[in-house]
C-alpha cells in the first residue's frame, strides 16, 4: 500500500484558524493524492509502511515495527525535479491574486499613456546603464548541471600527473616550507584569499638510534624490520629504522614474557587470562578488526606492560610486499596532546602529556613476528595462507627497548577561501594534507594535494569568467596528519564556534589512491544518496567504480574532528585493493615506508586520480550551489533503525529504544515530504523558508554525538566500525565490556546515550516542523 500522508490533525490538534473546513480537506486530499501518485512509481517501494496508516506510538512498550532490511530512500532530488515539471501541481502556499476594479475608458487611456511613457523612458535608461554596468548575474539554478560539467571537464588526468610530479620536487625538510609553497601555488591559480595558519604543537619524534627487540634466550638483537642489530644495517637504513615506531608510546626498557593474543579481542583476552597472569608481560598483537587505540586500552586495563604490533601477511592484499617492513603508528586520538580540547595558541596552558599510554608499544615486521613465534619463513601454502600463531608450548622472554623524543615544533595549515555569493556564511570544507614522514605513507600526500589543486585550477577558470558558488568553499591542506590529525584539530578548535554555526559539509581527500581494485565511497547517512548519484555522473567502466556501495563506516584522516566533535556530514571517495580477509579493517592505521614510485605503479595513467577528483568536485559543487541542501533526512532515520537490527538486539534493545526510533522515522518522513518538497518548487521558494529549511538540514547529525566513546571509536554513532557490522559501535563495545568485567553498568549507560541521541534528533525534527507551521500560518 502506498505511503499515506499524515492527516492535518496529526500535525496540530483541531482545525486551522486560517483555512475553513472545506479548504483544509481539499488541501489534504490534493497533497495525499500527489504523494500516492509519486510513490506508486517504480523505485519508491521503500517509502511504504507495513500498514495503511502510521502507528501512534506514544509510550507504547511494544511498538509494531517492521524490522526487515530497510533500503535507503529514493533521492528527493528526483521527486523535486518531477514536481517542477508537473503543470498540474497546485501551489498551496501562494496567495490568490485580488480581482481588479473596473475602470472607465478615460482612466484606462490615462494609465496606458503613462505606462507607455515610463516604458520608453525605462528603455532609454536601461540602454545607457547597460553600456556602463554589467548586468547582475541571473539565477544559476536552471544551468547548474551544465556549469558542473564545464568545470569538471577541465580536470584531466595528465594535468593531475603534472601537478603531482611538481609536488615531489618540493623540499620536505620542514612542514612549514611545504605549506608556504602550496600557498604560493594556490594563489597563482587565482584563489584570492589563501592563508597560512601555524601552531606550535608537541610531536613525538624518533630518537638518535633505533628501537630494538632482544631475545633473552639466545641474546639475538633485532631492529623492528627483523634485521639483526649491526652498525652497517643501521647506517644503510637509518631513516626507515628510526621511523618504525609508535608515536606517544611510553619510553624505556621492559624485559618480560611474550604472550600471543592474536587480534586482542575481548574473547582473546578472556582466553589468555584464563591460563596465565598477564601483568607486566608483553603482548604480541595483530593490527586489524578494530581500532588500535581501543585494543590498547583493553590491554592496558588488563595489566600488560608492552606490545609488539604487527600485520599478519594473510590480511594484506597479495600485491602488497610488506612482510619485511615495520611501520609507524600514532597513539594520539587527535590534536596537540599538550592542549587537549583547546587550540595551541600563544598563552595556552601546556599539559605534561609526553606519553599517551603506559604501554611500551613497538611496531614490527611480519618477518620478525615469524622469528618470535619460531615459525619457518615461508608459511604461505599454494592454496591458502596460514595466519601466524605462537605454538602453545612455546614461551619466550624478550627485552623491548623504546626511545623517542617529545619535541615542540611548528606545523602549518594552508586555508584558501572561495567566497559564495548567496550564502557566504555557509562553508563546504574540502581537505587534503601535506605532511608526511620521510617515505612513510609513500607519496599519498602528493596524490591528495594534486587532486585538490587540480580542482582549484578548474574551478578558478570558471570564476574568472564571472561565475561563483552560492556557498563558500574552503580548501584546506592540513599539517601534522601522521601524528594524529593535529593540524585539522588545532584549526577547528581555534575556530570552533564559527565552524559549529557555519560548516555545512566536509569532503575528504585523505589517501585517495591506496589501491587500484575498487572504488570505496564513504558518506554519512544524509549524504549517501548524493555520493551514489555522483558516481553515475562521473564514473566510467574503465575506472571500476560503477555499482560501488556507499557506506557509513569509520575512516582515517582529518575528517575526524568535523565528524565527531562538530557533527558535520562528511564524504570521501578512495580506491582500495580488495580486502583479503575479514580482519583487514583498520590496517590503514599503519604507515609503511613505501617506494616513491608506488603511486604511479598503482595508477600509471592517473585515470583513478581523475575519477576521484571529479567525484569529489561533483559532490562539492552540488552542496555549494543547490538552493536546498541535497541532504536526506529520512535516510538518517532508516540508518538508525538498521543499526537496531542484529543478533545483539535481542539481548539489549529495550522497547523504548525501538519506539523512539519509529517516531524519528515518522517525523523524518513528514519533514521530507511536507517541508523539503514545497521548498524545492521554484513557485513556492521563499528565501526565508529556504534559509530555515537549510538550517535544519545542516544540523541533522549533531544530535547523534554521544558525550563519551571508547578510545578509537567514533562519538558520532551514525558511523559503524566497518562493513561487517551494522550495529551501533558504542553498544557493541558495551556488550564486550559486560563480558569482560561481568557488569552491565556500561551497557546501561550506552543504551541511555543512544536513546537520548535518537530522541534528541526526533525532537529536533519536530521543532523544525512546528516552526514551519507557525511561519506558514503567519503568512496566510
Amino acid at each position: 500500500m502506498a505511503y499515506q500522508k499524515v492527516n492535518a490533525d496529526q500535525r496540530a490538534q483541531g482545525h486551522s484558524p486560517y483555512l475553513d473546513n472545506d479548504e483544509l480537506q481539499a488541501t489534504a486530499l490534493e497533497l495525499e493524492w500527489d504523494m500516492e501518485k509519486e510513490l506508486e512509481e517504480p523505485g519508491f517501494d521503500h517509502f511504504r509502511l507495513g500498514g495503511a496508516v502510521q502507528h501512534h506510538l506514544g509510550n507504547s512498550q511494544s511498538p509494531d515495527l517492521d524490522l526487515e532490511p530497510i533500503q535507503p530512500s529514493s533521492s528527493p532530488k528526483g521527486r523535486f525535479q518531477r514536481l517542477q515539471e508537473d503543470p498540474d501541481y497546485i501551489s498551496h502556499y501562494t496567495r490568490q491574486a485580488p480581482k481588479s476594479n473596473r475602470c472607465n475608458f478615460f482612466q484606462l487611456l490615462k494609465v496606458f499613456c503613462t505606462a507607455l511613457i515610463l516604458f520608453i523612458f525605462g528603455i532609454v535608461i536601461g540602454y545607457y546603464a547597460r553600456k556602463k554596468c554589467p548586468s547582475p548575474p541571473m539565477s544559476q539554478e536552471p544551468n547548474n548541471l551544465q556549469i558542473y560539467h564545464e568545470i569538471l571537464k577541465e580536470i584531466k588526468a595528465e594535468n593531475i600527473q603534472r601537478i603531482y610530479r611538481d609536488l615531489l620536487q618540493f623540499p620536505r625538510e620542514d612542514d612549514v616550507d611545504i605549506a608556504m609553497k602550496l600557498r604560493v601555488q594556490w594563489t597563482s591559480q587565482g584563489l584570492e584569499d589563501v592563508r597560512l595558519v601555524n601552531y606550535s604543537v608537541l610531536l613525538d619524534l624518533p630518537g638518535s638510534s633505533s628501537n630494538t627487540v632482544t631475545l633473552k634466550n639466545s641474546g639475538e638483537c633485532f631492529y623492528p624490520s627483523g634485521q639483526q642489530c649491526s652498525r652497517e644495517t643501521k647506517t644503510l637504513h637509518s631513516q626507515d629504522l628510526l621511523y618504525s615506531y609508535a608515536a606517544y608510546s611510553a619510553k624505556g626498557t621492559l624485559e618480560a614474557e611474550l604472550v600471543d593474543i592474536q587480534y586482542g579481542t575481548v574473547e582473546d583476552l578472556i582466553r589468555i587470562q584464563a591460563i596465565t597472569n598477564v601483568t607486566k608481560k608483553i603482548a604480541l598483537l595483530k593490527l586489524g578488526q578494530s581500532p588500535l587505540l581501543y585494543k590498547l586500552s583493553l590491554l592496558e586495563d588488563a595489566g600488560f606492560g608492552g606490545v609488539l604490533l604487527y600485520v599478519d601477511p594473510c590480511d594484506l592484499p597479495k600485491t602488497a610486499d610488506l612482510a619485511d617492513k615495520a611501520f609507524m603508528v600514532s597513539l594520539n586520538s587527535g590534536g596537540d596532546p599538550s592542549t587537549p580540547g583547546y587550540a595551541s595558541i600563544d598563552g595556552s596552558y601546556r599539559q605534561n602529556r609526553l606519553n599517551l599510554t603506559t604501554l611500551l608499544v613497538q611496531p614490527i615486521s611480519a618477518a620478525l613476528a615469524k622469528k618470535l613465534v619460531s615459525l619457518p619463513e615461508d608459511i604461505v601454502q599454494k592454496d591458502r595462507c596460514i595466519p601466524l600463531q605462537m605454538p602453545a608450548t612455546g614461551k619466550k622472554k624478550i627485552s623491548l627497548s623504546i626511545q623517542s623524543i617529545p619535541t615542540y615544533k611548528t606545523i602549518s595549515n594552508v586555508i584558501g577561501y572561495l567566497k559564495g555569493t548567496v550564502f557566504p556564511d555557509r562553508y563546504i570544507i574540502i581537505g587534503s594534507h601535506h605532511n608526511s614522514l620521510n617515505t612513510y605513507g609513500g607519496q599519498e600526500w602528493a596524490s591528495s594535494t594534486a587532486i585538490i589543486t587540480a580542482f582549484i585550477q578548474a574551478l578558478m577558470l570558471k570564476v574568472k569568467r564571472g561565475w561563483r558558488p552560492d556557498r563558500t568553499i574552503v580548501f584546506c591542506s592540513w599539517g601534522g596528519t601522521s601524528f594524529g590529525n593535529i593540524g585539522s584539530y588545532e584549526w577547528a578548535e581555534d575556530l570552533k564556534r564559527v565552524l559549529q554555526r557555519n560548516v555545512v559539509a566536509y569532503v575528504s581527500l585523505h589517501n585517495p589512491v591506496r589501491g587500484n581494485s575498487t572504488l570505496h565511497p564513504v558518506a554519512s547517512p544524509s549524504l549517501q544518496q548524493l555520493a551514489a548519484e555522483s558516481q553515475s555522473f562521473n564514473c566510467v567502466e574503465k575506472t571500476k567504480c560503477l555499482g560501488s556501495n556507499v557506506s557509513s563506516v569509520q575512516i582515517q584522516g582529518d575528517a575526524d574532528y568535523f565528524i565527531n566533535h562538530l557533527g558535520v556530514p562528511a564524504t570521501q571517495f578512495s580506491y582500495e585493493d580488495i580486502k583479503t580477509s575479514e580482519n583487514s579493517s583498520f590496517l590503514y592505521e599503519a604507515l609503511f615506508p613505501v617506494h616513491t614510485t608506488k603511486t604511479e605503479e598503482l595508477d600509471p595513467s592517473f585515470s583513478l586520480h581523475e575519477t576521484i577528483a571529479k567525484l569529489t568536485g561533483q559532490v562539492t559543487l552540488q552542496i555549494a550551489n543547490e538552493p536546498v541542501l541535497p541532504f536526506n533526512a529520512l535516510d538518517i532515520a532508516l540508518e538508525v533503525q538498521n543499526s537496531l537490527k542484529g543478533n545483539f538486539c535481542d539481548e539489549v534493545v529495550i522497547p523504548q529504544l525501538l519506539a523512539v526510533a519509529s517516531r524519528l522515522r515518522d517525523t523524518a518522513e513528514l519533514f521530507q515530504s511536507d517541508e523539503m518538497r514545497p521548498a524545492n518548487d521554484p513557485k513556492e521558494r521563499a528565501p526565508i523558508r529556504v534559509r530555515m529549511l537549510n538550517d535544519v538540514l545542516q544540523n541533522l547529525e549533531k544530535s547523534f554525538l554521544v558525550h563519551r566513546a571508547p578510545p578509537g571509536l567514533y562519538r558520532n554513532i551514525l558511523y559503524r566500525l566497518d562493513e561487517r557490522t551494522n550495529q551501533f559501535s558504542v553498544l557493541l563495545e558495551a556488550l564486550e565490556h559486560c563480558k569482560l568485567h561481568q557488569s552491565n553498568e556500561t551497557i546501561q549507560a550506552a543504551l541511555s546515550e543512544v536513546l537520548n541521541s535518537i530522541n534528541s534528533a526526533q525532537v529536533y525534527f519536530k521543532a523544525g516542523l512546528d516552526v514551519f507551521e507557525t511561519t506558514l500560518a503567519g503568512k496566510k
